[in-house]
């Protein structure tokens, strides 16, 4: 098949965005950005986005073109990607290269998503005020209780993919894992480059990555985001630590160890995410 999808993907920190600029140049192709945060327009520094000269020596899609007070899902990425993936193709590409760290993103494109029940904003509401009064605790076993094949896969730290989840549980009286039964089949093919480093490098770079945020504003970014800080969106690594150091719980010291060691953390779910996924080709830089 001539049209190709190079999705390249892997940990926060391990380098994707400089090692997919240069296949893009190489292919002549833009970059597809697969970041669920990337994709918000007022988060820059807590995301990492492409600098200016990555941004100019090719064009990318879904790199702040969402603003923050919009819900967007996986579902609604899905859906956005695969059109422009189509058009993009029909103006002549034969590769294009698809790249970031958010699972369900990739998983979205890969494998297709199946319509999941219309989500009910009082609910969910509901479910986020419960979340404050009872600890997300609560609610995760709740999902154990009604969804554990769900609740085996989600991660109990982000209280997003925790309501979501139990949201579609309560809605339709059904698991969510119910809806997830099948794979759509792309009329293009898929190459899945996943990046990888020595778990020390990696995490060295992780820990200064943290340092080159916080130097390069990170606090302003996140007090400019204090109206909004109980949006999904933010429910973040790296924003939620900044805003409990804005609310005055621990100092900014502590407040920089916490958001390194989550993003460790994070790094490694992602890793055992995809470790399942026997299609990845893996490249150690």
């Amino acid at each position: 098949m001539s049209r190709r999808l190079v999705v390249i993907l892997g940990p926060t920190a391990v380098g994707k965005t400089e090692f997919s600029v240069r296949k893009a140049l190489e292919y002549g192709s833009p970059v597809i950005s697969c970041d669920s945060r990337q994709i918000y327009k007022e988060m820059s520094i807590g995301t990492a986005v492409p600098d200016k000269e990555q941004l100019a020596a090719v064009k990318h899609y879904f790199i702040q073109t969402i603003p923050i007070t919009r819900t967007y899902t996986a579902g609604d990425y899905e859906r956005d990607a695969i059109a422009l993936i189509e058009k993009l193709f029909a103006e002549g590409h034969e590769t294009l290269v698809m790249t970031g760290g958010s699972m369900f993103y990739i998983d979205a494109v890969k494998n297709g998503l199946d319509a999941l029940p219309d989500g009910d904003p009082e609910l969910r509401k509901a479910l986020w005020e419960r979340a404050a009064a009872e600890g997300l605790e609560s609610l995760t076993q709740e999902l154990k209780e009604k969804d554990p094949l769900t609740y085996s896969r989600t991660d109990k730290e982000n209280p997003q993919r925790v309501i979501r989840a139990l949201e579609v549980c309560l809605v339709s009286g059904r698991p969510l894992s119910s809806f997830k039964s099948g794979q759509k089949k792309r009329d293009f093919e898929i190459e899945t480059i996943g990046l990888t480093r020595p778990r020390e490098e990696l995490y060295s770079r992780i820990n200064q990555r943290v340092l080159n945020m916080v130097e390069a504003g990170l606090e302003d970014e996140v007090r400019s985001l204090l109206p909004y800080r109980d949006l999904q969106a933010l429910q973040t690594v790296g924003y939620k630590e900044m805003f409990g150091y804005i609310g005055g719980e621990y100092p900014l010291e502590e407040a920089i160890r916490l958001i390194q060691r989550n993003t460790r953390h994070y790094a490694k779910k992602q890793m055992t995410w995809w470790r399942r996924d026997e299609s990845i080709k893996w490249v150690e830089l």
